[in-house]
């Protein structure tokens, strides 16, 4: 009994978005919504702003609708169910979780499909004129921390105020860093590529992980509250901008705004390595990472031209080598990766529940 409901519901809602795709001039649901809806990652919204031009002078049909609303509101909204007041598409700039699956799942959104659009890279920079860092991973959770190990070795409220205090040979300058705020893929990637495996390296921190991760995580991923970073909302191209305004500041954000901004902007090294496209590609460059949009495979075959749309994202003239996203800032995927994602579009093939 309770399938058959759960059955009915969807068919109903599948029903209502058909009606909004064709076009209706109803009211209610169907007129709020025309054609293909697409939100989440800021770093991933300008690369699908220009699909989303693109496929548009193509098809000859509606712009797709693109939001910036971060990655974690994007797929929260994704996972909101199927019909037409959800998007059709999530964009990420890290994959989803465990938890965000499952809520998919409660609100019978029962088949994903996770498709790798390219990498991106997390930079820290400076303005151009501004001193020059050359960051050890250590330094980068020392100098951002709430909390790290003091001289007797307990963990107290981070005391450094500039960042010849984290390490005597970065400049003597205080820490103020500007960065995404928690509903941000880029912020929780910084967590992960930086803060966690910086963590690591210090002696006191790596012996909290062997004892208790739980602990170790929130010591990790728990950013200063007292001014030396500074969250600054989901328009990393707002980060840049504050950079030239602020001197002594620096800024975390995705490397495709870097490459769009580098007249007035410069990336800082971690360990020696500067990010560039090969460095990120590579992984060589220890903030590296992948990008990803989430398909709803209930809306594929309803809203007209989604599965093309997506296509697109892949499709030579855009993710190929020269592509017009890699004049955008998106490294390419390999070749044998780019054949591998466009299978998955073509089957429409629906992701495994992460691991966590």
């Amino acid at each position: 009994m309770i399938r058959t409901l759960k059955l009915t519901t969807a068919a109903a809602a599948l029903l209502a978005l058909a009606a909004c795709g064709d076009g209706g001039s109803g009211g209610g649901a169907s007129s709020a919504r025309s054609g293909i809806w697409a939100a989440g990652s800021s770093t991933v919204f300008p690369f699908a702003t220009r699909v989303a031009e693109n496929f548009s002078r193509t098809s000859g049909g509606a712009a797709p609708r693109v939001e910036s609303l971060g990655t974690g509101g994007g797929i929260q909204a994704f996972c909101q169910g199927v019909g037409p007041t959800t998007p059709d598409i999530a964009n990420a700039s890290r994959q989803m979780k465990a938890s965000e699956f499952d809520l998919c799942a409660k609100n019978g959104v029962t088949e994903i499909v996770e498709i790798k659009i390219g990498f991106d890279g997390i930079v820290i920079a400076t303005a151009r004129n501004g001193n020059s860092f050359n960051f050890e991973l250590n330094d980068i959770y020392e100098g951002l921390a709430k909390e790290v190990p003091g001289p007797n070795g307990q963990f107290v409220v981070n005391p450094a105020k500039t960042w010849n205090q984290v390490n005597p040979g970065l400049p003597n300058q205080r820490i103020q860093v500007y960065g995404p705020p928690p509903t941000s893929g880029t912020r929780d990637a910084f967590l992960e590529l930086g803060m966690t495996p910086g963590a690591k390296l210090v002696p006191a921190a790596a012996a909290v992980e062997a004892a208790d991760k739980d602990r170790f995580e929130a010591l990790a991923h728990t950013l200063r509250e007292d001014g030396a970073w500074i969250d600054s909302g989901e328009n990393d191209n707002a980060i840049v901008q504050t950079l030239t305004r602020t001197p002594g500041s620096l800024g975390v954000f995705g490397y495709s705004f870097l490459e769009q901004n580098l007249d007035t902007v410069k990336p800082e090294t971690i360990d020696g390595v500067t990010p560039n496209a090969d460095t990120i590609a590579s992984g060589e460059y220890p903030l590296s990472r992948s990008l990803y949009i989430y398909v709803k495979k209930a809306h594929i075959g309803v809203i007209p031209g989604l599965q093309q749309f997506v296509q697109e994202f892949l499709s030579e003239g855009a993710a190929g080598r020269g592509g017009y996203l890699a004049d955008r800032g998106l490294i390419p995927l390999p070749e044998e990766q780019l054949v591998a994602q466009r299978a998955v579009i073509a089957a429409m093939t629906p992701m495994q529940r992460p691991a966590k």
